[in-house]
Parts: C-alpha cells; sequence; structure tokens
C-alpha cells in the first residue's frame, strides 16, 4: 500500500483540529446543530479523509460526508470525527515501523526517510 503521507498528515491535522473544536461545543451545548458554515469547512476534509481510508479502514461504509439539510448535532459530528481520527491512526500504524529508535514511514514494505510518531495504542 502507497500512501501519500503529506496528504495524510494534512488531513489528520485538520481533523484533530476540527475534532478540537467541536468538542469544545459539545460539551457547552451537545445537542446543538452544528452550523453550515462549519459543515462547509468539516465536510470537503471528510471527503479527503475517505480517500485515503479505503476498504476496511473506512470508518463507516455507508458515510460520505454530513448532510447540509439535516444539520447534525454538536455531540454527532464529534462522534464521527473521533472514529475517522481513530481509522487515520490505524492506517497510520500500520504503515509505520522503529528503526533504530526512530519511528518512519514505509511504502511498500520499504523504510521512508520521513520521520513519525510512535503509534498511539489501538486494538482492533
Amino acid at each position: 500500500m502507497s500512501i501519500d503521507v503529506s496528504a495524510f498528515e494534512k488531513v489528520q491535522a485538520q481533523l484533530q483540529g476540527l475534532f478540537d473544536e467541536v468538542g469544545t461545543l459539545s460539551r457547552k451545548k451537545p445537542d446543538d446543530a452544528i452550523n453550515k458554515f462549519k459543515l462547509k469547512i468539516i465536510n470537503p476534509i471528510l471527503v479527503e479523509a475517505n480517500k485515503l481510508l479505503t476498504g476496511d479502514y473506512k470508518p463507516f461504509s455507508d458515510f460520505e460526508q454530513f448532510d447540509e439539510d439535516s444539520l447534525p448535532t454538536n455531540s454527532d459530528t464529534v462522534l464521527i470525527l473521533s472514529q475517522y481520527l481513530n481509522c487515520l491512526e490505524k492506517l497510520r500504524a500500520d504503515n509505520i515501523k522503529v528503526y533504530v529508535g526512530h519511528w518512519y514511514w514505509v511504502e511498500n514494505g520499504n523504510r521512508t526517510e520521513i520521520r513519525t510518531a510512535p503509534p498511539k495504542k489501538i486494538t482492533w
């Protein structure tokens, strides 16, 4: 499997930022609907995440993005974003290896020169 590491890291960072921001809203008002402006930011990032998360890595086989006509709640949005983040981490963990104490991305079984953080603990 070959992953566009730059695209992966961008999507993961964007989703983490959105998760943090919407998480704050969710703690204050979990049942309030998220606004269309935020969905117009979130949905394109989910589309990019879906390009990376194929097959078993995709969190939900029948979910692509939020419907702007039926706005999800803050807590629903956090739920989806957290699942995407977990699946991105699983994909990352499956495509990195440690060499001489440092973690690197692997492409086609070979270590690249792209360093990364150790995997988070994920059990499937």
